[in-house]
């Protein structure tokens, strides 16, 4: 079956925060982020049921080179991502957007 993917708003500000967080460090690093993140996107895409579950419909996989958790859930065609955070950020955070 082919899903969907599909942004929050929140997921979006996440994604663009920490690439220019990452960009600012050292030129080339927040693309580095952004290829990292489309590879996990695409292991989501491919695998969705593969994500560990964190709470009610709430699923999640961690990005490999970056300390980064995408946060998203699952309908019959569509993945809702719902946030991709830093993975010291306390987990109200992302539990406010479940």
């Amino acid at each position: 079956m082919k899903y969907r993917l599909e942004f929050r708003p929140e997921a979006s500000a996440d994604i663009a925060e920490a690439f220019s967080w990452y960009e600012e460090r050292r030129a080339g690093l927040g693309a580095a982020f952004a290829d990292e993140l489309d590879r996990t996107l695409g292991y989501i895409t491919g695998m969705p049921l593969a994500g560990r579950p964190v709470h009610r419909a709430l699923r999640r996989a961690l990005m490999r080179r970056f300390p980064f958790t995408v946060y998203y859930s699952l309908t019959a065609d569509l993945i809702d991502i719902r946030a991709v955070l830093h993975s010291r950020r306390h987990p109200r955070t992302w539990l406010r957007r479940a």
